[in-house]
């Protein structure tokens, strides 16, 4: 009998779902995001409060997918769970912009902080080859950013088994370092008086702010004010825990997946938690959270201005010194390639799922040799490729994380809504502490996406733009298949 060339094969296990959830969620934002929040609140205390709050509403909504994706264990995860409880049009905007600008601008942004690491290797990397006005350069670095693109779609091409065996290893590996990290970090930080510096007063918030002329504005933060600083500076971690989602987009890949992507939802968001927390519990046992931006040495330039913003690179030199350059370097390099790995390797079951319902290009329902969606993988890869070669990916993902967090409320919200629409459908798992968990991450996130249009009213208004524009898309797709 001839294989059925539209239907995935499920080959992958709890270790290897959560192996992604992980994998994904860990890029290269916990070593330097830090030092943007540290400068927006000033305060050791409401930094891992943050924190901590942003491992609360990650892992409330994992436990909240999980009901969705035992309902409807399919290829296209968030996709179809939009659909069944709003349908088609909202479901396009939220491939739409996944497709345009969350998934593909990601990718683009990792691809590009990989290659400027590797710079630190092979300083030629920093060489122009061309550039096109003062804004468009072209160096070696956008040549080794596509090339990691198109050697991990490739590699996603030849099969699930393939696509997982990179994404294992390289999981485990950024988790043992990042663990190593952390375990050295407290060992050398507890011996001195950083952290106990750091947490006396610990509750004074304030923002700090560098002038143009090189002055420094410091501003107490108490009340609204201070609400409204970690409301908009806690954009920086959510970013940081994003992708989390991902593993619901390969769905129809996983054994067991009624069971399983409950289970790796749960577990992966977890472990980044825990990670995330003490990372930044290291950071504060080994640089002081305050600090002067034009300091000649690291520890003066505390949290707020390690160099970059590279807060993981200086904090690891605390413990290693000049050579934490390049164990830095190489970590991150190893974290943001298999960050990438999982990116890929999902994100192209969500627009297979797309297309097999008439929302994205028809060949992307095509299955190849390997029973892999290789068509949407590629036109994943070259769209991803294109916003590297641009370089606009960065204001893109500024724009878009705000409409990211409005998908994760509706989708959370479709939890209500479909146990009203659809009480006697299979749940095989049901959402842990319903309806109080899911309500809990929609209050705190509607709040969050509340703060971001008060504070952040460009960015967020530009995020609803491109959402928008996949409403005359939508339209002409669906005129186009009458």
């Amino acid at each position: 009998m001839p294989e059925n060339k539209t239907e995935l094969k499920r080959s992958l296990g709890l270790i290897d779902a959560t192996s992604l959830v992980a994998g994904s969620m860990i890029g290269s934002g916990i070593f330097i995001v830090t030092s943007a929040m540290a400068r927006d609140i000033g305060s050791a205390a409401w930094l891992l409060v943050i924190w901590l709050v942003t491992g609360i509403i990650t892992v409330a909504a994992a436990l909240s997918y999980g009901e969705l994706a035992g309902m409807m264990p399919n290829a296209g995860g968030q996709f179809v769970y939009i659909q069944r409880a709003y349908g088609r049009l909202v479901s396009f905007l939220y491939g739409w912009t996944v497709f345009t600008v969350i998934q593909t601008g990601v990718i683009a942004a990792i691809a590009v902080t990989f290659a400027n690491y590797a710079a630190i290797f092979f300083p030629i990397l920093d060489h122009t080859l061309f550039k096109i006005g003062a804004s468009f350069i072209f160096s070696y670095q956008k040549v080794l950013a596509i090339s990691s693109i198109l050697l991990l779609t490739y590699i996603n091409t030849k099969g699930v088994e393939s696509g997982k065996t990179v994404q294992l290893v390289l999981t485990s590996a950024k988790l043992i370092a990042l663990f190593a990290l952390i375990i050295l970090g407290l060992y050398v930080g507890l011996q001195t008086d950083v952290l106990s510096n750091n947490f006396t007063n610990m509750w004074e918030a304030s923002k700090t702010v560098v002038n143009p002329d090189g002055t420094i504005t410091v501003t107490k933060l108490a009340g609204m004010a201070l609400l409204g600083a970690a409301g908009a500076t806690i954009i920086n971690s959510l970013f940081s825990s994003d992708a989390w989602n991902n593993v619901t987009f390969i769905a129809g890949e996983i054994k067991e997946p009624k069971k399983n992507i409950p289970r790796s939802l749960f577990l992966g968001t977890l472990i980044v938690t825990v990670i995330y927390v003490l990372a930044n519990l290291a950071y504060l046992a080994l640089l002081p959270m305050h600090g002067t931006p034009n300091a000649t040495d690291i520890a003066s330039n505390g949290i707020m201005f390690a160099s970059n913003d590279r807060v993981g690179a200086a904090a690891a030199s605390m413990i290693m010194g000049n050579v934490s350059v390049f164990v830095m370097a190489a970590l991150i390099m190893v974290s943001t390639f298999g960050c990438n790995s999982g990116l890929i390797l999902s994100g192209g079951r969500l627009f297979f799922a797309m297309a097999k319902d008439g929302l994205f290009f028809k060949q992307a329902t095509e299955l190849n040799k390997n029973q892999v969606p290789a068509k949407a993988l590629w036109v994943q890869c070259i769209w991803a490729c294109v916003l590297c070669i641009s370089g606009k990916f960065g204001d893109l993902l500024t724009y878009a994380t705000f409409a990211s967090l409005l998908f994760y409320i509706l989708t959370i919200l479709g939890v209500f809504i479909l146990r009203k629409k659809e009480p006697n459908a299979d749940r095989p798992y049901k959402a842990f502490g319903y309806p109080f968990v899911p309500a809990l991450y929609i209050v705190v996130t509607v709040a969050i996406c509340l703060t971001l249009l008060i504070y952040d009213t460009f960015n967020t208004g530009l995020g609803l733009c491109i959402v928008g524009l996949g409403i005359p898309v939508y339209y002409f797709v669906m005129n186009k298949k009458e």
